[in-house]
């Protein structure tokens, strides 16, 4: 089955966008309510459950953000493992992880009715189904609608809890009832280390908010930087608060009245409170607590709803699911989650809804750990995260070592119960799904390795995720373009193998060392990406040379057209090219020869391209089509005009902003490469390139119109 191409969901959410939906998803019944459920087993070591908990998710949480940078795609934990392990561990880590979600945004919402409760006599159960109806519309409504309202939960969340907090320490450790309070914390391991362990099983629960992040990065800007930060960050600030918070609640009920208590949060408030009163301190936990169960209710249904958009993409869930409703959200997939999730409230009580998820999370933990490992292992030149775990392969090795032991820790219920879903989720697979899909994971290129098969669509899939990402930072693209050289055939009649031959000869001649047969032979060479790179009538080749700073390119246009064999699976035919791209790249650098040739891609794809290049003759003005983006502005040099300014002085005595570069210059039919020393002339055309922001100020400076947008 070939790749299909969806409807994209847009990059709308930055930084603090991450940070709001992480953290806000992660502080809610973990804090709230777990506490007193969770001492019942630890006893005062309770808080070292949290700390622990933080500590054995590391593996993870490094692991996902490798994998985001790598495949920044709707499904997060389904998308790596699926592509990693094979469609078959993808329907189960999808299942797992979809209900993992699902299970702790109906914890979230039960809370939401339990808090109301204190204030109002409402049934717990309806006022959870009202709040989650009022998430499922916001969700509907589009999500940067969602991620504003969550920054907002969040804000409020963060400045009660970080009040109370430090009203709590100040109670605890500045006041004549210190020993008092201190003694609450003995015996610190009443049922041993064991009890620790397993309540350390029951609040993994507490992180699941950062796989949500991994779920959405389809939707983040700069997936590259914002993922891993955003991830680190988020992490930090829900230990701190975890930690400290549970600290607090410790040392200020008796465990008698901790272990019965289903909202010690609130309780601890009225017995630390100085700067208010004590009714008032119990008023704003209860706000903050709602904040925290709203912000888990609406972050977990807007990433749980991209579970079954992700897995309906691959065929592994009916077409249906991928349907993007007008205001570009997944309407079906929405409506869908959150019918599961009212189930579930009606039926579960909090203390199973919390054993499960954990059993779950952990579960989806252990293939994403092995994900990493067998992604690196494969070997796959496309595989090109921005961000690469530590500690590889150790780090992942402990996570699935750990993950383990804390499923058995939980007990035989939940973990039964995981594998029965699991069993159920591979049984889908084998009777729906594997008929309507027809690709294996990474894991078949490791069998490569070995002498087996391997999948070569998912290179092709990982390279058009490439072209998505766009060119990293330091990629030597413009300079390539800039520098490139230009043959125009015309209605010259050549064969394709002169043609490879000639273009081999001129690179031999310019690089130093390099020689024409193997130059022409990589340019001659199949390899496993070459599927994505056929487009009617442009051909890309490349190869690798050693002996260059960044890669050289020579482009050959063809008026006539050249007679080339083409291959695309197991069709073999002949297309007349017309834009020949010849492309060599260091040897050392294969990332990034594959992010460069997948920004070639990116323009050819361009409406009109072959037309469009063919019948411009001016080669500087070719080299402008090739660089048209937000990254490069042509000034014309004439008097009277604000660039004037310019002519006849030097690049260096011209104050250009920091992160652009004059690139070309254009000298009636000349064209050649400036140096610092180069004095401009009057009619010189000039080519700069450089960052957006420099180039956005140039815009406005020299051309008095508005800067496009890109």
């Amino acid at each position: 089955m070939g790749l299909v191409n969806f409807i994209k969901l847009k990059k709308e959410l930055g930084l603090l966008d991450i940070i709001a939906i992480s953290t806000g998803s992660m502080i809610s019944a973990g804090f709230f309510l777990l506490p007193g459920i969770a001492a019942q087993q630890a006893g005062p070591s309770v808080f070292l459950a949290y700390l622990f908990a933080a500590f054995l998710i590391m593996p993870a949480m490094f692991s996902m953000a490798e994998l985001s940078t790598a495949t920044p795609k709707a499904g997060g934990g389904y998308f790596f493992i699926d592509r990693s392990l094979g469609p078959m561990f993808g329907t189960i880590g999808g299942v797992g992880n979809y209900l993992a979600v699902i299970l702790k945004t109906a914890f979230a919402l039960v809370g939401i009715g339990a808090y109301a409760a204190l204030f109002f006599e409402v049934p717990v159960k309806l006022t959870a189904l009202v709040a989650g109806f009022v998430f499922m519309v916001m969700n509907i409504l589009g999500v940067k609608k969602a991620s504003g309202l969550q920054k907002v939960f969040v804000f409020i969340l963060l400045v009660i809890l970080v009040l109370f907090m430090a009203e709590g320490l100040r109670e605890i450790f500045l006041t004549p009832d210190r020993d008092q309070y201190l003694g609450n914390f003995t015996p610190f391991l009443p049922e041993g280390f064991g009890a620790l362990m397993s309540t350390t099983g029951l609040v993994f629960v507490s992180y699941l908010g950062l796989t949500q992040i991994a779920s959405m990065a389809e939707e983040i800007k700069d997936p590259e930087r914002n993922i891993p930060l955003g991830l680190i960050l988020s992490l930090a600030i829900t230990t701190v608060i975890y930690v400290a918070g549970v600290f607090v609640m410790v040392a200020v009920i008796p465990p008698q009245e901790l272990w019965q208590d289903l909202a010690p949060a609130s309780t601890a408030a009225s017995r630390v409170a100085s700067l208010v009163s004590s009714e008032t301190g119990v008023l704003l936990i209860v706000v903050a607590a709602a904040s925290a169960f709203a912000s888990t209710g609406n972050a977990g249904l807007m990433t749980a709803s991209r579970f079954p958009l992700a897995m309906a993409r691959d065929g592994l869930f009916p077409g249906v699911f991928t349907r993007i409703g007008r205001f570009n959200t997944p309407v079906v997939s929405v409506v869908v989650t959150s019918a599961i999730l009212f189930f579930i409230i009606l039926v579960l009580t909090e203390t199973n809804i919390a054993r499960m998820a954990s059993s779950f999370l952990l579960l989806i933990f252990i293939l994403i750990n092995a994900s990493v490992i067998v992604m690196r292992k494969s070997r796959i030149e496309a595989y090109d995260p921005g961000y690469h775990s530590p500690f590889y392969p150790w780090m992942q090795v402990f996570g699935i070592i750990t993950s383990f032991f804390l499923i058995i820790y939980l007990g035989w219920g939940p973990g039964l119960f995981t594998m029965g879903i699991a069993a159920l989720s591979a049984l889908w697979y084998w009777y729906y799904a594997r008929k309507r899909t027809a690709r294996e994971g990474a894991i078949y290129h490791w069998f490569a390795l070995l002498g087996q098969k391997e999948h070569k669509p998912l290179e092709v899939e990982l390279l058009s995720i490439l072209k998505e990402k766009g060119l990293r930072e330091g990629d030597p693209f413009g300079e390539m373009i800039v520098t490139a050289a230009i043959t125009d055939l015309d209605r010259k009649r050549i064969s394709f193998e002169t043609l490879v031959s000639d273009v081999s000869a001129k690179f031999a001649r310019e690089i130093k060392d390099a020689d024409r047969e193997r130059l022409k032979k990589e340019f001659m060479d199949v390899t496993a990406i070459d599927p994505a790179l056929i487009i009617p009538r442009v051909s890309i080749l490349y190869g690798n040379a050693e002996n260059i700073d960044h890669p050289v390119l020579h482009i050959v246009l063809s008026g006539r057209g050249v007679r080339k064999p083409v291959m695309k699976g197991e069709i073999y035919s002949e297309d007349h090219i017309r834009v020949f791209f010849f492309m060599l790249s260091r040897a050392d650098e294969p990332k990034q020869q594959l992010r460069i040739l997948s920004r070639l891609m990116d323009i050819v794809e361009r409406d009109g391209f072959v037309d469009t290049i063919t019948g411009i003759k001016n080669h500087r003005e070719i080299r402008e089509y090739l660089l048209h983006n937000d990254r490069y502005i042509t000034l014309h040099l004439q008097g009277g005009t604000p660039q004037g300014d310019f002519i006849n002085k030097s690049l260096k005595e011209i104050k250009f902003p920091n992160d652009v570069l004059v690139a070309m210059v254009q000298r009636k039919e000349r064209i050649f490469t400036p140096r610092g020393d180069t004095v401009l002339r009057e009619n010189d055309i000039i080519t700069i390139i450089g960052e957006p922001r420099g180039i956005k100020t140039l815009y406005s400076l020299y051309t008095h119109t508005r800067a496009p947008d890109y």
